[in-house]
């Protein structure tokens, strides 16, 4: 009796199943999946941490720097030649900060100071409202940031590390 049964059990799933359309999703153009980018590489950070050295020594000053690509990896980080060590890890940060609020440090520290509703933003763990980081821009989009640290003043930094662009090939520090 109980074989019987599952034979009828099973013959009315296999022949339910036959009947079932299939759904079909809809489809999106590959540009509402993926969108493409452009992003600092090795070879660029080399270049710019070459130009934030040359404009420090315009001032007598070692600094460290970071670079920073546009999803906020770590490119190259140089700590600069008796400079502290704790310049590394804050060049690193001010690097990230410049880069997730999409805005030089120096600014964003003058802005937060002003406005109570911003004043808190140096409690998240990862941000530094210290000036010295600046947004990498590249035809209008992010493509890194990079930070500064040692230059001797929150304007020598912020100076340093505005001379991260390459020109000739529109990356630069200013949207």
């Amino acid at each position: 009796m109980k074989i019987p049964f599952l034979l009828l059990l099973l013959s009315a799933y296999i022949c339910m199943g036959q009947n079932k359309t299939e759904q079909k999703l809809e489809h999106y153009s590959i540009d509402q999946y993926v969108k493409p980018i452009n992003n600092l590489r090795s070879e660029a950070a080399l270049e710019l941490a070459s130009r934030i050295t040359k404009a420090a020594y315009t001032k007598n000053r070692n600094v460290s720097i970071a670079v920073l690509d546009a999803s906020g990896t770590t490119i190259l980080i140089l700590s600069g030649n008796d400079v502290g060590p704790h310049n590394a890890e804050a060049s690193r940060r001010k690097a990230y900060t410049a880069l997730s609020t999409k805005t030089p440090t120096l600014l964003l520290l003058r802005n937060a100071e002003q406005n109570a509703d911003t004043k808190n933003l140096n409690t998240l763990p990862e941000l530094l409202l210290l000036s010295g980081g600046v947004p990498i821009w590249y035809k209008g989009n992010i493509i890194g940031s990079v930070g500064v640290s040692g230059g001797g003043s929150p304007e020598n930094d912020d100076w340093i590390a505005r001379s991260a662009s390459i020109p000739e090939l529109e990356i630069t520090t200013s949207k």
